[in-house]
């Protein structure tokens, strides 16, 4: 356990007033764009309200990285971590370590939410994590250079990789040989099952294991989608996507090296930082379809707050949570970060709706979005999830054809179901 502590970033502590009567919780917070910056923010006004003092750990950018840390902590009984930030398939995991917030919250607050986060975030009647941001895949692109190039936005994975090879090759023409076509993220992480999820079900592909427990990842269409995505490597991607994160796309893409990016919804606001070299320059969408027979989807992202039964102080960790996740910090968070809120009612704000003009569009997106099979695969969600991102960076790296890494995939996933099926 030591081990897995000293790997933590190290914790900082928000500064307040000492009382008498004040305790100490300790909140996980992410190291994407500006999250731990913001959940500093929200963490110090709780803080300086309640009288009490939070310290905040970070740690690594990769999920399954720090999903294998918490869990690690989480079976030792650590009380190290109070409020745990929660990716949006990991309640059926964590679920068991984690208090019934149920008591802590009232009906009304919890309605304010959307609901499908909500029921995904109930585990065995209890509701273990409180929806904090929510998110799904974004196609970003340079509005300025497909003007300048007489190129109109694509609705189409065939369109994007004609129009970001056309203004990728005109602008390394005119003298910026690092021009990138299109930037995304392929590391063999969770990061790749999100967006390989999205093409294969942009193409009717299906998501890799149905709600009725089938697994359906070997066919055609989920052929065709990993074929087109193999064809961007080397052409309008660079080989190096291959290792980008989330990070790593959104540097290429900021600097103003590249046409289009996919990336989640907080990218917006840091492409319009005033430091920004692409500030004023971009536009964003859905994602494009599969042909002209697919359709728009995202992968469903996001993160939750949950309580560890181990916290010492659960009713004060309990009250954090329910503060950093209320309308109005959520607010807050979308104004000065994009951090999209799990609160309908926020996406009609017209103070939100003027920093995130795309917020129109979101609901919608989020309405269509397409869920990771996380919760009929249950413990097992981070086996399919390794099996599936590392057979897809086989075909991306093309040292396998996909035809092939997905009959292999498919035995692989019927034979971690139960008797072939889920």
């Amino acid at each position: 356990m030591r081990n897995v502590l000293k790997r933590l970033a190290a914790a900082t502590i928000v500064a307040v007033p000492t009382f008498a009567t004040a305790e100490t919780v300790a909140i996980s917070c992410g190291t994407v764009g500006q999250e731990f910056e913001q959940c500093k923010l929200g963490a110090e006004a709780w803080a300086k309200k309640s009288g009490h003092q939070v310290k905040l750990v970070s740690g690594p950018t990769d999920a399954s990285e720090q999903l294998t840390m918490f869990q690690q902590q989480l079976s030792a009984g650590a009380s190290d971590i109070d409020v745990y930030r929660v990716d949006v398939v990991w309640p059926g995991l964590l679920g068991a370590h984690f208090i019934d917030l149920k008591p802590y919250v009232s009906k009304d607050v919890l309605e304010q939410h959307f609901p499908a986060i909500v029921e995904n975030n109930t585990v065995g009647g209890k509701l273990v994590a409180m929806p904090w941001f929510t998110d799904a895949g974004l196609l970003y692109y340079r509005k300025d250079l497909l003007e300048k190039h007489g190129q109109k936005p694509p609705t189409t994975w065939q369109e994007l990789a004609t129009v970001a090879k056309t203004v990728q090759d005109a602008e390394r023409k005119a003298g910026n040989d690092k021009m990138q076509g299109f930037v995304f993220q392929a590391k063999a992480a969770e990061t790749l099952t999100c967006n390989a999820l999205e093409w294969i079900d942009s193409f009717r592909g299906g998501t890799i294991i149905g709600e009725d427990g089938k697994v359906t990842i070997n066919n055609p269409k989920a052929v065709e989608a990993l074929k087109t995505a193999a064809s961007w490597i080397g052409t309008i991607s660079p080989q190096g996507v291959l290792n980008y994160e989330e990070e790593g796309a959104r540097g290429v893409f900021q600097s103003g090296n590249a046409v289009f990016m996919r990336n989640w919804p907080y990218a917006w606001a840091l492409a319009n930082a005033p430091d920004s070299p692409v500030k004023g320059k971009v536009a964003v969408i859905a994602l494009p379809k599969g042909g002209a027979e697919g359709k728009s989807t995202g992968t469903l992202g996001g993160w939750q707050l949950a309580v560890s039964k181990y916290s010492k102080h659960p009713e004060i960790a309990a009250d954090l949570v329910k503060y950093l996740t209320s309308p109005e910090e959520q607010k807050r968070r979308a104004i000065v970060a994009s951090f999209n809120p799990t609160i309908a009612s926020l996406y009609k704000d017209a103070e939100v709706l003027k920093v995130n003009p795309f917020y129109t569009s979101l609901l919608e997106t989020f309405t269509n979005a397409v869920a990771r099979p996380s919760k009929v695969t249950g413990a097992k969600y981070s086996r399919v999830s390794a099996e599936f991102r590392n057979a897809v960076h086989a075909v991306l790296s093309k040292t396998a054809k996909p035809e092939d890494k997905l009959k292999d995939l498919q035995k692989k996933l019927e034979n971690l179901g139960r008797g072939g099926k889920w």
